[in-house]
């Protein structure tokens, strides 16, 4: 017994030993316990260090493209209110003249009104792309910089069509982004906005070019002269990334943001920009003319599909339909028919009028271009001249407008100030009329003249053509706006 009892403590005390040789040293440092055992207040953090793959990584675009994005400030004049005073009768006024509308409208005016976009530095010297409608009408410009330098800028040119305007700050050496090829953008690629959301600068986001050739119908223009053919992507653009940039993981411009689709007025999934192969050639015929040079191919289409397929027994859903040509214009001297399909332009795929549009609206009067079209069924190529809006090759030059003489009366341009003011693009404002043949026709001294019959004013000069040729017919009815804000009417000829 007793051997068996010491052999039993013999084992015990080996196999503790063992087991104190073999254990691990414990750390001397104290250690932090929770109340709760399963909090820690200390553990080992595990590396997080991670390499991105090549061609994923926004970081070096981001930091070559944001000091490029400026902050567009602007400031407009307060609009003219359409209070009692303003619609006061005419009868009225006779007896109690200016003082009732000024005692009416007394504090009722308000003070100049801000709004603020984006731009992006395109060269060197200070030269600035932006949207159209983030300057419109402005009575001041001030561009401010990523690093908070500020500049007041000067409007270079516009163009309404494509939504886009050229600033100029007085400034060398600044930080700017070169242009990327749009064409060779996919579906699917990385891209960065870059801008100033709700007024927080230098804001990036990603996301993808989800669809290219995107026709919103935001740019709807009274002469159907709008160009919409955006780049979309899902990259969260709002209010305040107008004008901004749009680029490629190499950090160049292949678009300036300009809208989203939204129900609420924040962005939802969706947003539009101009392309680079658009903003290029814009900002070239600015820069060159001060406006745009626009070409136009001079047919009527119509994008074909399963409905129109049917109509006209077409065999396919490519290409777009030739509805109309005009005997005088590019097309039709081109040889291209009412009934054909234009299927590509200088061997570009053509499938819907935004993207027709988009080709020829990269080139200039005088320009010559393949077109390659579809009739009974057989492929045919032409080479088309382009021609301008007036039926030429001809370059078109700005038209400064000037006071004109006509019947007497003298017709003179509307200022900036007073268009953004009335609310009003252009006109022409007439005075003289007591010793002129306007003086039966009811028009006051002062009356800004905006529309003639169907057809839109934007400078003296368009008064005189449009009413020599109403002359010839049953006259002309005459639209327009007084200094108050009044809007009055006025038939003018046999109309009366």
């Amino acid at each position: 017994m007793l051997g068996l009892f010491g052999s039993a403590i013999l084992g015990g005390g080996v196999a503790v030993g063992g087991y104190k040789l073999l254990e691990p040293e414990r750390a001397l440092s104290p250690q932090a316990i929770a109340a709760d055992p399963n909090v820690r207040y200390t553990s080992e953090l595990r590396s997080s260090t991670y390499t991105v793959p090549e061609g994923l990584n926004f970081t070096a675009a981001a930091a070559s493209v944001t000091p490029a994005v400026v902050h567009v400030m602007t400031e407009y004049a307060p609009k003219a209110s359409q209070n009692d005073a303003a619609r006061m009768d005419p009868f009225l006024r006779q007896f109690f003249g200016d003082e009732l509308e000024q005692y009416q409208g007394r504090g009722r005016q308000q003070g100049p009104q801000q709004g603020s976009g984006s731009g992006v530095i395109i060269a060197a010297n200070g030269y600035i792309v932006t949207n159209n409608h983030v300057v419109e009408k402005a009575d001041k410009i001030e561009v401010v910089m990523d690093d908070k330098r500020k500049y007041k800028a000067t409007l270079v040119g516009t163009d309404p069509n494509t939504d886009l305007a050229l600033l100029k700050v007085e400034a060398d050496n600044l930080p700017f982004i070169r242009y990327g090829n749009s064409d060779q953008v996919k579906v699917g690629e990385w891209v960065l906005a870059v801008g100033n959301p709700f007024n927080l600068n230098s804001t990036v986001t990603a996301g993808i070019i989800s669809a290219k050739g995107r026709n919103i119908n935001i740019l709807r223009r009274e002469d159907g002269m709008g160009v919409e053919s955006f780049l979309q992507t899902d990259a969260v653009v709002n209010p305040g990334n107008s004008g901004g940039a749009l680029v490629n993981l190499n950090g160049d411009l292949i678009g300036i943001n300009s809208a989203i689709a939204s129900q609420t007025g924040s962005f939802v999934g969706y947003s539009f920009a101009v392309p680079s192969s658009i903003v290029s050639k814009v900002i070239d015929d600015l820069l060159k003319y001060k406006v745009v040079q626009r070409a136009l191919l001079g047919v009527q289409i119509r994008e074909v599909d399963a409905q129109l397929a049917s109509e006209k027994k077409l065999k396919t859903l490519n290409g777009v339909y030739v509805m109309g040509a005009d005997k005088s214009k590019s097309a039709a001297q081109a040889g291209i028919e009412e009934g054909d399909i234009i299927t590509e332009i200088n061997g570009v795929k053509v499938n819907t009028s935004s993207q027709l549009q988009e080709q020829v609206a990269r080139f200039r009067p005088g320009d010559k271009i393949k077109v390659t079209y579809l009739r009974d069924e057989k492929e045919r190529t032409t080479t088309a001249t382009l021609r301008n809006s007036t039926g030429t090759t001809d370059i078109i030059r700005e038209e400064v407008a000037s006071v004109v003489k006509y019947e007497g009366a003298s017709l003179a341009p509307v200022s900036k100030q007073e268009q953004s003011k009335l609310d009003i693009e252009g006109g022409a404002k007439i005075t003289g009329i007591r010793n002129s043949n306007f003086r039966e026709t009811g028009i006051a001294d002062g009356f800004i003249i905006t529309r003639i019959d169907k057809n839109k004013v934007t400078k003296p000069q368009d008064v005189q053509r449009y009413l020599e040729a109403a002359k010839e017919t049953e006259g002309a009815l005459v639209e327009g706006v007084y200094p108050d804000g009044r809007k009055a009417y006025y038939p003018i000829g046999q109309a009366q």
